[in-house]
C-alpha cells in the first residue's frame, strides 16, 4: 500500500457516481430561437444538389419528400442531413460519369432507405435486389462524412438568406421613416 493511513470502506452500494454539473447551460430563449431556426431549416432551407448540368434532373417527388425526411432526421436528433438529401445530391453525380464502388454502394443503400421511409413499393423492389444490406465502417465514415457537410451547406445558405432578407428590409425600413419626416416637395 502506497498510503497506509488512507482507508476505503465499502458499504456495499451499487451507485453510479453523481454527473458533474454543466457549467454553461442555455437560456431558454437561446432554446427557443434554436428550436424556431431549427424547424425553419427542415422546412425551408434550400435543397444542396451536386452542380453540373444534371441538377434539375433530379425527380419532383423526391424534392418534395425532403422536408418531411429532414423533420423525422431532426426528431431523432440527428444533426446531420437526411438520407433523402443524399440521395437528391448524390443523383445528378451519378448522371456525369461513374462513380468508386464505395459511393455506388452509399447511393444504393441511401436509395433503399428512402424507398422503405417513403413507402415507394416500385423503387423498394428494384432496390432490395441490388442493395447491400449492410454498409462497412468505411463507407459509414464517408456516409456520415457527406450528410454533415450538407448539413452545414444548407444551414449555412439559410443564414445568409436570413441575412440578406434582413439587410433588405431594414434598408427598405429606414428610407420609409425618413420620408416620413421630409418635408413635401411643394413646400
Amino acid at each position: 500500500m502506497e498510503h497506509p493511513e488512507t482507508h476505503q470502506l465499502d458499504f456495499g452500494f451499487d451507485l453510479e457516481p453523481l454527473a458533474q454539473p454543466k457549467s454553461k447551460q442555455k437560456p431558454p430563449k437561446q432554446d427557443q430561437s434554436d428550436f424556431v431556426f431549427d424547424f425553419m431549416d427542415c422546412l425551408s432551407s434550400p435543397i444542396i444538389v451536386y452542380p453540373n448540368s444534371w441538377q434539375d434532373a433530379v425527380p419532383k417527388h423526391l424534392l418534395n419528400d425532403i422536408p418531411l425526411a429532414r423533420l423525422l432526421a431532426q426528431m431523432q436528433g440527428q444533426r446531420m442531413a437526411s438520407l433523402t438529401e443524399v440521395v437528391a445530391y448524390m443523383m445528378p453525380r451519378t448522371f456525369e460519369s461513374p462513380l468508386a464502388s464505395e459511393w455506388v454502394n452509399i447511393y444504393i443503400w441511401c436509395g433503399l432507405q428512402y424507398a422503405k421511409t417513403f413507402k415507394n413499393a416500385g423503387q423498394f423492389e428494384a432496390m432490395v435486389e441490388i442493395a447491400p444490406e449492410k454498409l462497412s465502417g468505411y463507407q459509414e465514415g464517408l456516409l456520415k462524412g457527406l450528410r454533415v457537410w450538407i448539413y452545414d451547406k444548407r444551414r449555412q445558405a439559410l443564414k445568409e438568406r436570413m441575412k440578406a432578407n434582413t439587410t433588405k428590409s431594414g434598408t427598405e425600413t429606414t428610407t420609409r421613416q425618413q420620408n416620413l419626416f421630409d418635408p413635401p416637395d411643394g413646400e
